[in-house]
C-alpha cells in the first residue's frame, strides 16, 4: 500500500491495511491455518499502528485540538480494549472455538475506533494544524513504527516521554518474538494445530 503524506493519509492507510486483513482472515476456512498466520500480521500491524499514534498523533491533540484531551483520552481507551483483546489472541489455535468469536469482537472493536478517528478527531486535528505541521506528523509516525514494538503490552505506559524511551527497546524484544512465532507456526497442521513433536518455541 502507497505511503507518504501527512499524517492523516498515513493512518487512513493503516487503517485500510488492517480493514484487508480483517477480511482475508474471514474468507479463510474456519479453522486453517492461514487464519492464525493473519491474525498475527493483524496483532503486529495495529500495534504499531497503535504506538505510532500514542507517540506523535494523540500529543498533537491534546496540544492543537480544542477539548483534544478528552478525545486522545478516548481513543486511548479504545486502544487498550483492543490490546487486550489481541493478547488473548496470541497464543490460540486457529480451531480454538474462542478463535473466531475473538476475531469478530475484534473487527467490531476496531471498526468502530477507525470510525471515529476518521469522523471526528482527524478533521479536528486538519482543521487545528498547519498543512507543515500534518506533513511533519506523518514523517514522525513513519519512523516510529520501523522500531516500534509489534506484539501487545497493555500495561505498557502510553503517553509521552515514557513510551518514546521503551517502544524502540520494547520492540526490538517483540520483532526477535515475531522470528520465534514465525517458526512456531511452521510447526502447524493446516488447522493450525501444533504437529507433533510440537517445538518448544511458544512465546512467553
Amino acid at each position: 500500500m502507497d505511503r507518504g503524506g501527512n499524517v492523516i493519509a498515513e493512518l487512513e492507510a493503516d487503517h485500510r491495511e488492517v480493514e484487508q486483513i480483517f477480511q482475508q482472515i474471514e474468507a479463510q476456512p474456519v479453522g486453517d491455518r492461514r487464519r492464525w498466520e493473519l491474525a498475527d500480521e493483524l496483532t503486529r500491524e495495529f500495534v504499531r499502528h497503535s504506538v505510532a499514534e500514542e507517540m506523535h498523533l494523540y500529543p498533537a491533540v491534546r496540544e492543537y485540538v480544542e477539548e483534544g484531551a478528552m478525545l486522545a483520552d478516548k481513543e486511548l481507551a479504545d486502544h487498550a480494549r483492543v490490546e487486550r483483546m489481541l493478547k488473548d489472541l496470541e497464543d490460540l489455535n486457529a480451531d480454538d472455538p474462542r478463535f473466531n468469536d475473538l476475531v469478530a469482537k475484534l473487527r467490531l472493536e476496531v471498526a468502530s475506533h477507525v470510525r471515529d478517528e476518521e469522523s471526528r478527531l482527524f478533521p479536528k486535528l486538519a482543521a487545528s494544524c498547519t498543512p507543515q505541521k500534518l506533513d511533519e506528523l506523518g514523517e514522525f509516525v513513519r519512523r516510529s513504527k520501523e522500531t516500534a514494538p509489534t506484539r501487545p503490552h497493555p500495561s505498557m505506559p502510553t503517553t509521552p516521554p515514557v513510551s518514546k524511551l521503551l517502544a524502540p527497546g520494547v520492540g526490538m524484544v517483540d520483532r526477535l518474538r515475531d522470528a520465534l512465532r514465525r517458526r512456531r507456526g511452521e510447526g502447524l497442521n493446516s488447522q493450525g494445530e501444533r504437529r507433533q513433536p510440537h517445538l518448544p518455541l511458544r512465546s512467553h
